[in-house]
């Protein structure tokens, strides 16, 4: 029982499939935060009337 509780997973033999896009979804999701910004201001740019 003990050997199921302390199972990491490092021994799954597909671990470099799932590792590698969950890393790299991780990276696009800062990338989507870091530029969310910039992406809302080209979409809706603000004019003058609504600008306050």
């Amino acid at each position: 029982m003990t050997d199921v509780v302390l199972h990491t997973g490092a021994e799954h033999p597909d671990l470099l499939w799932v590792l590698v896009p969950s890393f790299l979804s991780f990276l696009a999701g800062l990338g989507a935060a870091t530029y969310a910004d910039r992406v809302r201001a080209w979409l809706r740019p603000e004019t003058g009337a609504t600008a306050e």
